[in-house]
């Protein structure tokens, strides 16, 4: 049989090929750490650290998005001890009313000082309720681009607007304080608007962050808290499952009874006595002094509804961290596991390595003196 130089190179190309191939792949489960590269190499395993792979991206998603949402949840938190701080300080709401039952403030005895003090202390309850994180606000419920509350100078009307979902426009709702034949202050809200506000309150915003099941939504976190909802004290799920008479009978009391009314109405009612003529003086100052002593009562509950709200959405922070360490431990577990199924020993892969490339650097040398002159004119 004859050889011939271009026989014996090609068969020596085909050898160095195969032994570089191999270089290649032990350099490749070096720096990826992987045992197999495709499918072919072991199916049953590959297909295994697949699924594993899956449950691991899983995992590092909703890791991700429950930061985001710790973060929101703790600036809803931020929002209702500050509405507690306004109404229960030591120079809040609560301080003021008594103050003027007293006529009474820091020395002086201009009550008309504490009304302007009061209105203050309204407006910054709006201020915030319309606190945004990054780019929307918190109190927003399912719209987060709209700032969802505003008050007139004067703190008697409070303006609530809100883009619905698949909707354009921006949907506005007003209601105002209204003086009642005792002179107190009510929140009038229209029938029309009832409808509306309903909705709103009704929205959710569950998400799968590891806690709950999709199975059964209801046992997902609840991560949307409305501005309403925050100053009423209803939840979405208990809007949901009122009649409309239920809603408009609740509503119109908690709105009344909430922090923004109840404020809004001592600074109502201060007003209507610094601007009572003399003659009236008398009786005004008494009137006022029966609407601020309810109002002052009804604060005390309406502190507590803010601090029930606030307890809630604590826990629901505390949930979120407990699920993060939890998501972090199976993160951990399902990278062990991938190693176990396809992870390369790192020491057999290094000298795979090593091995490979002796050989390829051998084969290089045994090329070079194949080709030289000598050995090719000798086999011709």
């Amino acid at each position: 049989m004859r050889v011939t130089n271009t026989a014996t190179y090609r068969n020596f190309t085909a050898s160095v090929n195969d032994v570089h191939n191999k270089l290649n792949k032990s350099m490749n489960k070096v720096s990826s750490g992987r045992e197999y590269e495709t499918a072919a190499d072991n199916p049953l395993a590959y297909y295994d650290g697949q699924k594993i792979d899956n449950q691991y991206q899983d995992a590092v998603s909703k890791a991700t998005l429950l930061t985001d949402i710790k973060n929101r949840l703790y600036q809803q938190e931020l929002g209702a001890r500050s509405i507690q701080e306004v109404m229960s300080g030591s120079s809040g709401a609560k301080v003021n009313i008594q103050n003027a039952l007293t006529e009474t403030s820091s020395g002086q005895n201009d009550i008309a000082t504490i009304g302007d003090s009061l209105l203050q202390q309204q407006q910054s309850i709006v201020n915030t309720l319309n606190t945004q994180y990054q780019n929307f606000y918190v109190y927003g419920g399912n719209d987060i681009s709209t700032a969802p509350f505003s008050l007139s100078a004067d703190g008697k009307t409070l303006t609530y607007r809100h883009q619905f979902p698949g909707e354009t426009n921006v949907t506005e709702i007003s209601m105002s304080l209204e003086k009642q034949q005792d002179g107190s202050y009510n929140f009038n809200v229209k029938d029309a608007d009832l409808a509306k506000l309903k909705k709103a309150m009704s929205e959710q915003g569950r998400v799968d962050v590891g806690y709950g099941t999709l199975n059964d939504k209801s046992t997902l976190l609840d991560t949307y808290t409305g501005g309403l909802n925050m100053l009423t004290g209803l939840t979405s799920d208990a809007v949901r499952n009122m009649t409309d008479a239920e809603f408009k009978a609740s509503f119109t009391k908690a709105i009344s009874d909430s922090p923004l009314g109840l404020i809004g109405e001592a600074a109502l009612v201060i007003k209507d006595y610094s601007d009572a003529p003399a003659a009236d003086k008398e009786k005004a100052h008494g009137m006022m002094h029966d609407v601020l002593g309810k109002t002052l009562d009804s604060m005390t509950a309406s502190i507590h509804t803010i601090g029930t709200v606030y307890s809630d959405l604590g826990n629901k922070y505390k949930i979120l961290e407990t699920t993060e360490t939890r998501l972090k431990t199976i993160q951990d577990s399902l990278t062990e596991q991938y190693k176990d199924k396809l992870g390369a020993d790192p020491y057999a892969a290094i000298m795979e390595m090593y091995n490979n490339n002796y050989s390829y650097n051998a084969a290089l040398k045994v090329g070079a003196n194949l080709m030289g002159s000598s050995l090719f004119d000798f086999m011709k």
